[in-house]
């Protein structure tokens, strides 16, 4: 399966002018969505359809917030690639994206939070930017196949980040049946988190 990886300033540029509004497009050979900011989920529920079979959403330059639940349950979506506008991503906006496989965060991403990527079972590493201020509570819940997240020093990682990945699967520490912790260990397992990049085995 090819996924494309990277846009280069040309592509950004010519992206902030021909897709300004918004829309599904044909890009690259895939249906892609380029989010604008618009209102696409409320209570739960999708207040428009036409776009839940894209494979690809970018998020145009301009877009700061990306609201909760906005793509949640998407199971088509395969990558997503974000402006450096964007600031935060809130609660559950990527949460159930099933087949979501590449996340290119934005550099200037300061916050994740609760439940932001929980349940995204194909995703296998994420590299969170130097600018992430923290990382809220079960982010990464579920993600089964997650076993890179690269972690700034910095970051505050919430509690259970990691819970059911397989990154805590080769962790030292003790988990329920669904790959929870507890409270009491979740500062060491965040320290485990940071730390683990320096490992030789695990060395990025």
């Amino acid at each position: 399966m090819k996924l494309f990886r990277k846009l280069t300033k040309r592509e950004w540029k010519e992206i902030g002018e021909k897709y300004k509004n918004g829309g599904v497009h044909m890009y690259r050979g895939k249906l892609t969505y380029f989010y604008n900011g618009e209102l696409l989920n409320e209570a739960g529920e999708f207040l428009f359809y036409d776009w839940t079979d894209c494979e690809v959403i970018i998020v145009l330059p301009g877009v700061k917030v990306i609201p909760e639940r906005t793509f949640s349950c998407c199971e088509n979506v395969k990558t997503v690639i974000m402006a450096d506008t964007v600031k935060r991503i809130e609660d559950q906006a990527f949460n159930g994206c099933k087949s979501l496989v590449y996340v290119k965060l934005s550099k200037k991403l300061e916050f994740i939070l609760f439940r932001a990527f929980s349940d995204c079972k194909s995703l296998t590493s994420i590299f969170i930017p130097f600018s992430c201020r923290e990382i809220g509570r079960r982010a990464f819940y579920g993600c089964k196949k997650l076993l890179i997240l690269s972690v700034p020093r910095h970051t505050t990682l919430g509690w259970n980040v990691i819970a059911g990945t397989a990154l805590i699967k080769i962790s030292p520490f003790e988990t329920d049946e669904n790959g929870g912790y507890t409270r009491d260990i979740s500062n060491k397992v965040n320290e485990w988190i940071k730390n683990l990049n320096q490992a030789q085995e695990f060395a990025l």
